[in-house]
């Protein structure tokens, strides 16, 4: 073990004695008890041995005392010369004696050894000064200064000696020499304080000037300020705290400087100074060093201000929480959203559009949309804020233009931003800057919305060519776009120009890939029956067949030709309906037997349409055909193997019937046959 040395623990363990095992554990006849044991040890104990009182008699026994202590400490110093405490000794053993002089020697020698020690300069004129030895006691305060002069203690009990003493001038003389060495601030307090003792208010002043040009701290000047104004002095205490502002403004405790000048024109009744103090200091001083300041503020507005002044301080303090905030996340745009509305409901327009401009610099860490979406909406409130309440266009449109630069359209952009910045130019009647915006947007980032609102402003205004080049470009940039197509095919209808628009039609029927083919072709079948293009409507459902055998297409084009208003019997009507029933019949019964529920569907539409014809129609022909419906049970399939059953609705059709009762004929009759084989 390294803590024990060459020892083990072993060596080291405490041996107990065994303790011995008690056989007879009945109580002893005669009890002793623990007073008797004690008295006993008392009785046996040896008397003490005193070393014998030595009584000096004369003068040679007291010479060879002396002689014997003497030798004993100079035997001691020769050992341990280091030891200050020896030195000690031996001097107060020789002030004990009475002799000054060899106590002084020994002192002198002390501090040959170490005069770095204080504490040798203390116990050495202490004893000068105990034994009235005023003049060598000054002797060693001035040498243990010059050695030592940023030991504050000697330079304390030096002047304390010398007031005590009734020597002002000489304590005075000791302080002067002391400031030269620039001491901290309670040594200029003291010379301050030693002054004022003696009623030297012009001296203190001074001394004041000298500390605070030696001491430049918030605290010195606050303490010059109030000396001032404790001796009565209001404009010099004044001049001292204006003093302190021009200096220390920008210092990290200029909020403790501040609060104390608010809080002596307070004193004197200047509320309205101290007012602009605190104002001063809000605007000056950094947000994250003010909070003591705010509260200040607060709790003087709240006592001398009006309703406007308490509104002022508690949105100064709002103002600094937000600052806060945003000084430690500047992309929490939140915060910044939140800042930007306690400004505007000041009224303020420089704060407002200084804030608006420090939120806008922090832009988003990456060029992803996702980091944007919030960031956009500082610039579209601060267009908004110039045009609706500045009222300054000249700056909303550089607020556009400037997002519009900021943002990067090859990776992503905002359809909002180019919209509002075209609305804005038509607001101010300039359409061929809004023209140019939109044709910028459309070249850089096209977009849907972008391309609604061009057409419908250039509807608006009836360019109708503008229209069409532009519904061209939409289909260019997106060409299964099926809203597109439609619009476009709208537009020509609205125009009387019905070849046009059927070409449109075919022109989008025919791309390779639609977004929502099914409202293209309802709009195009929609417009040739509004034009009484029958035939053409059939042959429209039809190559739309040919695509997709879908159950809506069968219904519509059934209901279609249950519906067309010629002037014929409605019997060829039913039956031109009943004619594109059979074939959805026939293609879901042999074609998709397995979309039972669909020919359900589609046999009940059926059933529908031949009551809707009253004594024309046939619902029997129908009925006949309709399927039964069976509720069944199929095993639920998991990767963990069967986990129960679920209900399903099956139908059965009535050729399924047939098929099945044949089925069970002939396993009988096989049956019949194989028993009379076997007999």
């Amino acid at each position: 073990d390294p803590d024990l040395g060459f020892l083990t623990k072993k060596e080291t363990e405490v041996k107990l004695p065994r303790p011995t095992r008690v056989k007879n554990k009945t109580p002893a006849p005669i009890q002793i008890t623990a007073e008797q044991i004690l008295r006993e040890a008392r009785e046996r104990q040896e008397s003490e041995i005193r070393p014998p009182k030595q009584k000096i008699t004369d003068v040679h026994e007291l010479g060879d005392y002396r002689l014997r202590k003497r030798k004993e400490f100079e035997d001691l110093i020769r050992r341990v010369r280091w030891n200050k405490s020896v030195w000690v000794k031996y001097a107060k053993w020789e002030e004990t004696q009475k002799d000054y002089a060899r106590a002084r020697s020994v002192w002198e020698r002390a501090l040959e050894v170490d005069y770095r020690d204080h504490t040798l300069w203390l116990k050495y004129a202490d004893f000068e000064m105990k034994n009235k030895f005023v003049n060598h006691a000054r002797n060693v305060w001035d040498r243990a200064t010059q050695l030592l002069p940023r030991v504050d203690q000697l330079w304390y009990k030096y002047i304390h000696m010398e007031e005590m003493l009734g020597n002002a001038a000489g304590a005075r003389q000791i302080f002067e020499r002391w400031m030269k060495w620039s001491p901290d601030q309670q040594g200029w307090l003291s010379y301050i304080k030693f002054e004022l003792r003696y009623n030297e208010v012009e001296r203190a002043r001074e001394i004041f000037e000298r500390f605070v040009d030696n001491y430049p701290r918030v605290n010195a000047w606050i303490r010059f300020a109030k000396f001032e104004m404790k001796n009565g002095e209001i404009a010099r205490a004044r001049n001292c705290y204006e003093r302190a502002v021009n200096k220390l403004g920008d210092d990290e405790e200029a909020e403790e400087l501040f609060v104390a000048f608010a809080e002596f024109e307070e004193k004197c009744k200047e509320t309205e100074r101290a007012r602009c103090i605190y104002k001063y200091a809000l605007d000056h001083i950094p947000k994250g060093r003010a909070e003591e300041l705010y509260k200040k503020f607060v709790a003087f507005e709240k006592q001398y201000g009006d309703r406007e002044g308490i509104e002022d301080a508690i949105v100064g303090k709002k103002r600094f929480q937000y600052e806060e905030e945003v000084r430690k996340n500047p992309l929490n745009y939140d915060s910044w959203f939140d800042y930007i509305r306690l400004e505007e409901s000041c009224g303020n327009r420089e704060r407002t559009e200084d804030v608006y401009e420090r939120a806008i610099a922090n832009l988003p860490p990456a060029e992803e949309k996702r980091y944007w979406q919030r960031y956009i909406y500082l610039w579209v409130n601060y267009a908004l804020y110039e045009e609706l309440d500045a009222q300054d266009m000249d700056r909303t449109r550089d607020v556009y233009s400037l997002c519009l630069k900021m943002i990067p359209h090859e990776k992503f952009s905002f359809a909002k931003i180019w919209l509002m910045a075209a609305q804005f130019e038509i607001r101010q009647l300039n359409l061929d800057r809004a023209r140019r915006i939109l044709g910028t947007a459309v070249g850089k980032a096209p977009k849907d919305k972008i391309f609604k609102k061009y057409i419908e402003i250039e509807l608006q205004l009836g360019n109708i060519d503008r229209c069409r080049k532009l519904y061209e470009k939409y289909l260019e940039w997106s060409p299964e776009n099926c809203y597109a197509w439609t619009k476009y095919a709208e537009l020509e209808i609205s125009l009387s120009e019905t070849e046009r628009a059927r070409a449109i039609f075919e022109l989008a029927i025919d791309q390779p890939a639609l977004d929502m083919p099914e409202l293209l072709w309802k709009a195009y079948i929609d417009f040739e029956i509004s034009e009484s293009e029958y035939e053409r409507t059939r042959s429209l459902y039809d190559r739309l067949l040919n695509r997709t055998k879908h159950l809506k297409v069968w219904i519509s084009y059934a209901k279609f030709e249950a519906s067309t208003p010629e002037e014929e019997e409605k019997k060829k009507c039913l039956e031109r309906s009943r004619g594109v029933f059979e074939r959805a019949l026939s293609y879901f019964r042999n074609s998709a037997p397995e979309l039972k529920e669909e020919r359900a569907m589609l046999l009940e539409e059926w059933v529908n349409t031949e009551s809707s014809f009253g004594e024309v129609g046939d619902v029997e022909l129908v009925r006949v055909k309709l399927p039964r419906k069976l509720k069944k049970r199929k095993q639920i399939e998991t990767e963990d193997g069967p986990a129960g059953y679920e209900e399903y609705i099956d139908y059965i059709f009535p050729e399924e019937t047939q098929t099945t009762n044949l089925k069970i004929l002939e396993a009988a009759f096989k049956w019949k046959k194989q028993k009379l084989t076997s007999e």
